[in-house]
């Protein structure tokens, strides 16, 4: 039986119960794991890092996602218990929150200092990101040089610099993976919608629209990724079940 996982990564937890019961024949080829919300609820946890668990898994090789049909156990032999060198230390919920509160603060700085030159950046990013939406390459390369601009406008290297990393931290086999189930042309085509409108702020001087605009942004973004694999998503239910699940562990 599955049972609840004290607090480390609690994705990475859940990815090791899994693949341990997977090694131990409690799991076998080709059966289906329970649902994503019936597996939150048995190992207290939020559907969120369920999810990042089973992209752990899959790019692992062990299990295969189906979207609109289930979780399905694709290997049992030779299994590492190691983690995945492929898998990041943060899982994407956790960078996309601190990509909220940084370049919030950028948003805000860079629309009191913008000219002319630094919008044109920005909207050559915009029309490179628009008239790409098929190819993904095209739109990450876009969609990067739009929030490095944005940092550009401060001039301050350590922002540009960390800006870029953590935009590059989901150019991994893992967070490729969760993109590849949520992401594509209509998800793109929100993003340069609102990525408009953080641009349209800036260019105003709107600092408080410029922060309100970022932080719709990502958090949109990161309502994309909090998709689950064909259930409904309750953000403030699945945050306070990672949070309690994270105290229980602390007084452990």
């Amino acid at each position: 039986m599955f049972s609840p996982v004290e607090s480390r990564r609690l994705y990475r937890q859940v990815a090791d119960q899994i693949r341990s019961m997977i090694a131990g024949g409690e799991l076998v080829v080709g059966q289906k794991l329970p649902a994503e919300r019936e597996l939150a609820e048995q190992l207290s946890v939020s559907r969120p890092t369920v999810r990042e668990a089973l992209i752990v898994l899959e790019v692992e090789g062990l299990v295969n996602i189906r979207m609109g049909s289930g979780i399905y156990v694709v290997r049992r032999q030779g299994i590492s218990m190691a983690t995945s060198e492929s898998e990041p230390v943060e899982g994407p919920f956790e960078l996309l929150q601190a990509r909220a509160i940084i370049e919030c603060a950028i948003a805000e700085e860079a629309a009191t200092r913008a000219g002319p030159e630094d919008i044109a950046v920005l909207d050559e990013a915009l029309r490179r990101m628009s008239g790409g939406l098929d190819d993904a390459a095209t739109v990450l390369a876009a969609d990067r040089a739009f929030h490095t601009g944005i940092a550009a406008i401060i001039g301050n290297a350590t922002l540009i610099r960390v800006t870029g990393e953590m935009f590059d931290m989901r150019m991994t086999p893992y967070f490729a993976k969760l993109a590849s189930h949520f992401e594509g042309p209509p998800t793109w085509r929100s993003a340069v919608d609102e990525h408009r409108a953080i641009r349209d702020a800036i260019a105003a001087g709107d600092t408080a629209g410029a922060k309100a605009a970022m932080r719709a942004h990502l958090t949109l973004s990161q309502k994309r990724f909090s998709e689950s694999f064909g259930e409904e998503f309750s953000g403030e239910e699945e945050r306070g079940r990672d949070k309690a699940a994270a105290k229980g562990a602390t007084k452990t």
